[in-house]
Order: structure tokens, then sequence, then C-alpha cells
């Protein structure tokens, strides 16, 4: 197996232990790291890793969702 290849939204949905729809709204939403070739989304391993351990991942680094929860408990 080629370690430094770049892997499909399965194979790096599997990687991470979540469902490749959250791989999708994670790229949309939180910007992980994945570039777009022709019509499918590739990742390299090492930069979602890093991205992950930076803390990007976790709900509580997405300031976003912080705002909403936040907007949505004033009423």
């Amino acid at each position: 197996m080629i370690e430094d290849r770049w892997l499909s939204v399965d194979e790096i949905a599997d990687h991470l232990g979540i469902k490749r729809d959250t791989v999708y709204k994670w790229t949309n939403e939180r910007q992980m790291p994945g570039h777009k070739i022709g019509r499918l989304w590739k990742f390299d391993r090492k930069e979602v890793d890093a991205w992950v351990k930076f803390g990007a991942a976790s709900e509580s680094g997405d300031p976003s969702t912080t705002e909403k929860k936040t907007d949505d408990k004033t009423t």
C-alpha cells in the first residue's frame, strides 16, 4: 500500500470513524482540508490529522456553532 496517496471521501470517513455526509459537511462548514479534483474530493491524511489535532473538528472549536447555540437560548 502506498503511504502518501490521496484518500477518497469514503476512505477519510473510515479513517476518522465518521459518516461520509459528515466529511462533506466539515469541508463546507469547518474548512476541513481537502482538494477537489474534477468532481471528486481527495484528502491528504496528514493534513486532515493535523486539522483534527488542532481542534477544528470539535464542536467547541467552531465559533459559529457556539454563536448559534447562544442565539438559540436567548429569546
